[in-house]
């Protein structure tokens, strides 16, 4: 399974709303779309107590790039980015174990 963390930033835009619209907006523009992607899974994480750098993590675990890019051009059609609500601080992609794959891709080759 290939992970994709997205740093964001809260906008004051959303800080401003009040939480239970913050909720609908999520729920609406955000989580609304997973089905649309078989496989992919979404996880969230608080970072602004912590960071700098961006107030949430997305964690995201997809079959494949197609769906990552897909998911991503339909987030960009959003409200959480066309408001905007956030801004899109960093993509991270990252294969969990990666360097395992490699080795053992390696050890067979040399066989």
């Amino acid at each position: 399974m290939n992970h994709c963390f997205l740093l964001v930033n809260a906008l004051p835009a959303w800080l401003r709303l009040p939480r239970n619209e913050r909720a609908q907006i999520f729920e609406t523009e955000v989580l609304a779309l997973l089905p649309q992607y078989p496989g992919l899974r979404l996880r969230h994480f608080d970072a602004e107590a912590y960071s700098a750098v961006c107030s949430d993590v997305l964690m995201l675990e997809l079959p494949d790039a197609r769906t990552l890019h897909f998911f991503i051009e339909a987030l960009r059609d959003s409200s959480i980015y066309t408001e905007p609500y956030f801004e899109l601080r960093h993509i991270i992609p990252a294969w969990e174990d990666g360097y395992r794959a490699y080795e053992a891709e390696a050890r067979q080759q040399v066989q």
